[in-house]
C-alpha cells in the first residue's frame, strides 16, 4: 500500500495498480479514476465517505457501517446516499457501541462486508473520494478488501481535516508557527462550527458523510477559487 500522507502522482499510481490488479471490481475503479489533476474543483464529481469501526487498529479492527453521499462544490445529492451496516469479523466492544450506537443484535443480523463491495465500489467509481481524516477510510477499506478479495484498493482523497489544518496554519502565520501556537481543533464537529454549519449527531456513518460534504463545500467557498485545480487539494 502506498505511504499514507505522501503526495503521489495519482494518475500514474492508478495506471500502475490497474496493470497488476486481478480483481474486476478493483480494475473498474482504477480504470474510471479521474486523472485530470488540472480539472477545476467546481467541475469535479465527488463522494463523501465515512466508516464506523470496531476500533482504530487498522490490522485488528473492522468496519461496522458505511455511509456515503455524492456531491459537487454546490450541491449534495442526498437522494443517492447509501448507508450499510455490516457484520465485523470480531465481537463489538462495549465502548464502540457507546460511540456509534450500533448494537450486537444489529450486527448479528447484518451481512458480511463482502455483500456490499460491489455497490460500494460502484458508488465510488468515477468520483473523487472526500473524507475527514484519510487514514481511517484508506486503511480500513484496503484491509477489508484485502481480507475478502486478496487485493486492496489505493485511492486519492480530498481530506477535509487536512484542508482545515492548512487553513488554520495560514491564519496562524509565520510568527504563530515560530512560537508553536496551538492550532484549534480540526475534529469534524469543531471544524463545522467555524463555518456556522449545524450540529449533527456524530458517529453515524451517513450523518458524518453528509457533514463532511457540507464542510468541504464551506471550505471551498471560504478559502479557494472555483477554478482551483483538483491536484492542489488531493493527497
Amino acid at each position: 500500500m502506498a505511504k499514507q500522507g505522501a503526495k503521489l502522482d495519482w494518475p500514474s499510481r492508478y495506471q500502475q495498480q490497474l496493470k497488476v490488479s486481478k480483481q474486476p471490481l478493483i480494475q473498474e475503479f482504477y480504470s474510471s479514476a479521474i486523472n485530470d489533476l488540472s480539472m477545476p474543483i467546481s467541475d469535479v464529481p465527488m463522494v463523501a465517505l465515512d466508516f464506523e469501526t470496531t476500533g482504530l487498529n487498522f490490522d485488528g479492527d473492522d468496519i461496522v457501517s458505511v455511509g456515503l453521499v455524492p456531491f459537487n462544490s454546490k450541491r449534495i445529492f442526498c437522494k443517492y446516499s447509501k448507508h450499510w451496516i455490516v457484520q465485523p469479523r470480531q465481537k463489538l466492544a462495549e465502548e464502540s457501541i457507546v460511540i456509534h450506537g450500533i448494537t450486537h443484535s444489529e450486527v448479528s443480523e447484518a451481512p458480511d462486508f463482502s455483500s456490499i463491495m460491489e455497490p460500494l465500489l460502484a458508488a465510488l467509481k468515477g468520483k473523487v473520494i472526500v473524507v475527514h481524516f484519510a487514514p481511517i477510510e484508506r486503511h480500513f477499506l484496503y484491509q477489508a478488501l484485502q481480507a475478502r478479495l486478496g487485493e486492496g484498493l489505493e485511492f486519492a482523497v480530498i481530506d477535509t481535516l487536512d484542508l482545515e489544518t492548512r487553513a488554520l496554519k495560514a491564519k496562524q502565520g509565520i510568527l504563530g508557527r515560530l512560537f508553536n501556537s496551538k492550532l484549534d481543533s480540526v475534529r469534524l464537529a469543531d471544524s463545522r462550527i467555524r463555518y456556522s454549519l449545524p450540529a449533527y449527531q456524530n458517529h453515524n456513518a451517513l450523518n458524518d458523510a453528509i457533514a463532511t460534504a457540507e464542510l468541504l463545500q464551506a471550505q471551498l467557498a471560504y478559502h479557494y477559487r472555483s477554478d482551483t485545480p483538483l491536484g492542489e487539494l488531493l493527497i
